[in-house]
């Protein structure tokens, strides 16, 4: 169970560092006038960042023996 927690956590990393460079790019680009793109990113970089602090959560639940 906890190769399985470390795996997530590590995948929900890697998302949320992907979806954070590739928001720095669209604004460093200059293409989206409106924002919109940006905020769009920003939510799914909120999305992942809350999917891995939940999963640390249990990953430390889990090694404490609950």
């Amino acid at each position: 169970m906890r190769i399985v927690l470390v795996i997530l956590l590590v995948l929900a990393a890697l998302a949320t560092l992907f979806v954070l460079i590739r928001g720095v790019v669209t604004m460093a680009g200059g293409k989206d006038i409106t924002g919109q793109r940006s905020q769009e990113l920003m939510r799914k970089r909120v999305l992942f960042q809350a999917i891995a602090i939940f999963i640390a959560v249990l990953l430390l639940l889990v090694a404490s023996g609950r």
